[in-house]
């Protein structure tokens, strides 16, 4: 994978959908995204990566195309999603508010964020007409004017409390007001937000918050950049860290100054996010503090990088189910 040339705007879409208990409709779903309305296959498609959690119930599916074909692909996808996911009785320990939960567009070559706003917006305002009764939430470059961020959004929706669609009064931004069925789906594009676990070896889920308090952005002391919650998972405690890409306004080179940051340039602007190797190192650095070890780390897909690249051999070699050669990840 030596050559990233290509002719075309680069996007990805890391879809997250609320089911992975079963295998054969999550691929059934990924497999959507390679196909037309006339199932004829898409030339210039690939899904890259299907990461699948049993205990979180949700499945990340890495599709990526050029910007002007990723709509299609991925409302085809969150198509497929809505008529095989009832989430009146979706059970998981990750929070959710929909049977497709999330669709972040993300830009990757020759393309800016806020191309990929529109492309997203222009998503999330078809699915609500080929799907009646779905509902949606922008955020970030969709969410126009205000480019509230995804966090900002689920505080405000309460995505972390759970999903009550009747006590909460929901109001979406496009679509109907949201129903058990289908539930409430996030829309919007942003710079790239890579997904990093980190288990340590306990049960303590006390001492799993304290530690993902502790590395969380908005911690003066924590990792510029990470969002994190803490979930029991496979008798453990799993921090799971959203890492976001930053923009450096000035260009400066922070992965000079501090090596726990990795630079890449999309369309001459620079960004940074923390490495996953930080990540884990600085997890496994407080969970000594409480006496523990980290079981095990898990990237879910790819850095910004590895996405481009990967994208950039898929496309230029035909391969539209990548994963498959790179192997699924069911846990």
């Amino acid at each position: 994978m030596s050559s990233t040339k290509v002719g075309f705007c680069l996007a990805a879409c890391l879809l997250n959908i609320s089911e992975a208990r079963k295998k054969d409709i999550v691929e059934k779903i990924a497999k959507a995204a390679l196909y037309d309305e006339s199932r004829e296959k898409h030339s210039q498609a690939t899904v890259l990566n299907i990461f699948s959690d049993y205990d979180y119930n949700r499945s990340v599916i890495t599709i990526a195309a050029p910007i002007n074909m990723l709509g299609n692909c991925v409302i085809a996808a969150c198509t497929e999603a809505f008529q095989s996911i009832d989430m009146a009785i979706q059970e998981g320990i990750h929070p959710c508010l929909g049977a497709v939960d999330l669709v972040p567009i993300y830009p990757l070559l020759h393309v800016g964020v806020e191309k990929c706003g529109k492309v997203a917006h222009n998503i999330a305002e078809i699915l609500t007409l080929r799907v009646p009764g779905c509902s949606m939430f922008l955020f970030g470059q969709a969410d126009q004017p205000e480019k509230r961020s995804l966090v900002q959004r689920r505080k405000q929706l309460g995505w972390f409390k759970g999903r009550d669609f009747k006590s909460m009064e929901v109001k979406p931004d496009i679509g109907a007001v949201p129903s058990q069925r289908y539930g409430l789906t996030g829309v919007g594009a942003s710079p790239y937000v890579m997904n990093c676990n980190v288990t340590i070896d306990t049960q303590d889920m006390a001492t799993g918050k304290d530690i993902a308090r502790a590395i969380r952005g908005s911690n003066t002391c924590g990792l510029k950049g990470v969002q994190t919650m803490a979930f029991p998972h496979n008798g453990k405690i799993e921090i799971a860290c959203n890492v976001e890409s930053f923009e450096e306004q000035d260009n400066t080179m922070t992965a000079h100054e501090d090596s726990r940051y990795i630079l890449y340039c999309v369309l001459g602007k620079t960004f940074s996010y923390v490495s996953p190797q930080s990540i884990e190192a600085q997890i496994k650095k407080l969970a000594s503090d409480y006496g523990l070890n980290t079981a095990r780390t898990a990237l879910v897909g790819f850095t910004p990088e590895e996405c481009k690249l990967c994208a950039a051999y898929a496309l230029k070699k035909g391969i539209g189910e990548f994963w498959r050669m790179r192997g699924d990840m069911f846990m």
